[in-house]
């Protein structure tokens, strides 16, 4: 590929994102393919600066406005330092969280004005859109259960630690965007063994690329 790929997943709380990214990336690693694996908040100096401000919840007390301004912040320097560069020089990048994320986190349960998401989201990624989205739906109460798991004795973060009713809100607002933008995303069963989540992920990617293989002088999103 002459331009690289941007796949993102999405989810909530366990749904097996990280672990099905590096599954994905050694896969795509033998085939040859350049990877970059990222995540958010975080994946650039700037934003990792960012990151134990959110999670930790110390940007809790000023409300939602300041957590997205926070996250938009992050994702500035994200795209711009990492995902950009990358995906110019023809390398696919896998990242864990994005813009949906912050739609549903903010924009949805945080109950932030549409108009104002939308416009900080336009900042903030600067015409970087994906070009896949895997959401990764599992039902909350396992998901929360498969987190406290992973943690173990650890803290649960700023969002893992918030109630049941929230974590279902979530995750029907990432199958909302997931209606919306069929061309963009893809639903994957999350709660299937992790070998069978990995399969569906790896014909849904492979898929993909090859069609994107086919495209003549295809200009994709935010180069």
């Amino acid at each position: 590929m002459t331009r690289g790929f941007f796949i993102t997943f999405e989810g909530g709380e366990g749904a097996g994102k990280s672990t099905q990214i590096r599954r994905l990336a050694e896969k795509l690693r033998a085939k040859g393919y350049k990877i970059v694996v990222t995540r958010e908040p975080g994946g650039s100096p700037g934003a990792e600066a960012v990151r134990h401000v959110l999670l930790s919840g110390a940007a809790e007390p000023f409300g939602p406005e300041m957590e997205a301004l926070l996250f938009a912040a992050a994702r500035s320097d994200h795209v711009e330092q990492v995902i950009r560069p990358a995906i110019q020089s023809g390398k696919i990048v896998l990242c864990d969280r994005f813009l949906d994320s912050s739609r549903v986190y903010q924009g949805g349960t945080g109950s932030l004005d549409a108009t104002y998401m939308a416009e900080i989201e336009r900042i903030a990624i600067n015409g970087m859109m994906p070009d896949m989205t895997l959401i990764m739906d599992i039902d909350p109460a396992e998901g929360l259960k498969r987190a406290a798991a992973r943690r173990g004795a650890g803290e649960a973060d700023r969002f893992e630690k918030e109630d049941l009713a929230i974590h279902q809100r979530r995750r029907q607002a990432f199958l909302a965007i997931a209606e919306q933008e069929p061309d963009r995303c893809i639903v994957i069963d999350a709660s299937a063994d992790v070998d069978a989540v990995e399969n569906q992920i790896t014909a849904a990617v492979f898929a993909a690329i090859e069609a994107r293989s086919k495209v003549p002088h295809g200009r994709a999103k935010g180069a």
